[in-house]
């Protein structure tokens, strides 16, 4: 387990700051992560408001639960990224068309413009993003059923 030599807490405001083991605080700080869909438990890196690293993380699981937790919900609240576990349909195999999904977070639809808006990320995973810009992961291409792996040959 990794040493942690800092604090986080919620400011009044609902802000988070981090303070080191110099007891300077610094307010208004946000986790990113390093590789948000390669390994989204390891690498949070904790940045100030000029964009300066002010803490690293190694994995999630190294900070006590209340830390975790503060972490967890405040990248939660920055990433916005639906996990596609099903394809219901599409309207039609030319672009631009719509899309009828199920995610990790409900059904919706949406249009994906051309088929450069799909890339092949690391170890098969997919991201799509749709006409807004909104980016839709699918994280195993083989995990997918028989019906949204053929809707999905389509376009690739």
């Amino acid at each position: 387990m990794t040493q942690i030599d800092f604090q986080l807490a919620r400011s009044p405001f609902g802000h988070l700051v981090l303070t080191t083991a110099d007891g300077t605080a610094h307010e208004h700080v946000v986790p990113v992560r390093a590789f948000p869909i390669a390994a989204p438990q390891e690498g949070v890196s904790i940045v100030g408001e000029m964009g300066q690293e002010l803490a690293w993380i190694e994995r999630l699981t190294d900070l006590p639960e209340a830390m975790r937790q503060l972490v967890e919900d405040e990248l939660a609240t920055r990433e916005f990224m639906p996990e596609i576990k099903r394809l219901h349909g599409v309207s039609t195999f030319a672009t631009p068309s719509t899309w009828q999904v199920e995610t990790d977070r409900g059904e919706t639809s949406f249009v994906l413009r051309g088929e450069e808006d799909i890339r092949r990320v690391h170890g098969g995973s997919l991201l799509i993003q749709d006409s807004h810009g909104i980016q839709f992961l699918i994280r195993r291409l083989d995990t997918l059923d028989r019906h949204s792996r053929r809707l999905l040959d389509r376009f690739l």
